[in-house]
């Protein structure tokens, strides 16, 4: 009894460390966005002299021509909704598919979809981008520097995890539901939307967050396809402006940085208790 006690205080210590360990980045960003640039080049570790300091760095974050705050998160909660509607819904809707199609091209497809899970993304960025020039040159729909053309990038990455994850949670439902529905006379649009989606709600609530926090703070993506001085702007990009070759804006660039991961963390928090629920689901038939 005394081993296991000891273990399991062992264990908790070891936690509460890495618990210390990985906050301390995130507790380094809040107390130097209440300084001055000086105080951070100074003394990094140390408290600010001003508390006033830290508003007057948010005021000057939203009033700055150069990030154009709203703007930029404006066009952040655009784009991170919409490529999470549609991932959601399509890859949702595709794994359904896959799960009641009992063919051999189904399993073909499926393996299609996982196969997009080991590509790393630094191999096909470049083909992408020429793709999208390829894609505005042959139908004259211009799909860079544009809203749903960077949402139909993120659909694409996005759908390999989502599919394998809906995929698994599909196969937990009983088929006993759906023809019970189908009997009472929904059609098959019905029967996803008011039958299966609702029982999708775990497991689409937690790939709401992975792929929102994937999505939100993301920077390689919008660089590519909208650009770094385009019309459409996210707030990563628009943080990235502080931090010019020579001249860096710690006091800036600290306190963007704080206020683009509020909104992420005000999700997570709201949805924590359906991401181990969603992630277990469908483990198990």
């Amino acid at each position: 009894m005394k081993k296991e006690r000891i273990g399991l205080i062992v264990i908790e210590v070891f936690t509460f460390l890495l618990l210390i360990l990985f906050f301390l980045p995130f507790a380094l960003v809040i107390l130097n966005a209440t300084k001055t640039a000086v105080e951070i080049t100074a003394d990094p570790l140390a408290f600010a002299k001003d508390a006033g300091t830290f508003w007057n760095n948010i005021r000057n974050i939203l009033t700055s021509e150069q990030i154009r705050y709203w703007n930029s998160f404006l066009n952040s909660i655009i784009i991170t909704s919409g490529s999470l509607a549609a991932i959601g819904v399509f890859a949702a809707m595709a794994a359904w598919v896959l799960v009641r199609t009992k063919k051999k091209y189904s399993r073909v497809i499926f393996v299609l979809f996982l196969s997009g899970m080991v590509i790393p993304f630094q191999v096909v960025m470049l083909p992408l981008v020429r793709l999208l020039e390829v894609f505005n040159s042959t139908f004259g729909i211009p799909m860079k520097d544009t809203f749903y053309g960077v949402i139909l990038v993120y659909a694409g990455f996005g759908a390999p995890l989502s599919v394998f994850m809906f995929h698994g949670f599909i196969k937990s439902i009983p088929m006993d539901i759906e023809e019970a529905a189908t009997i009472d006379g929904c059609s098959r649009g019905q029967l996803f939307f008011r039958i299966i989606l609702p029982i999708l709600k775990p497991i689409f609530v937690t790939l709401l967050v992975l792929n929102g926090l994937w999505i939100w703070n993301d920077y390689l993506l919008p660089l590519l396809v909208i650009g770094m001085n385009g019309d459409v702007r996210t707030l990563p990009l628009a943080v990235a402006n502080l931090a010019g070759a020579y001249v860096r804006q710690w006091d800036l660039l600290l306190t963007s940085v704080l206020l683009a991961a509020i909104p992420v963390i005000i999700l997570f928090l709201f949805a924590q208790k359906y991401i181990i629920k969603g992630m277990t689901s469908g483990a198990i038939k």
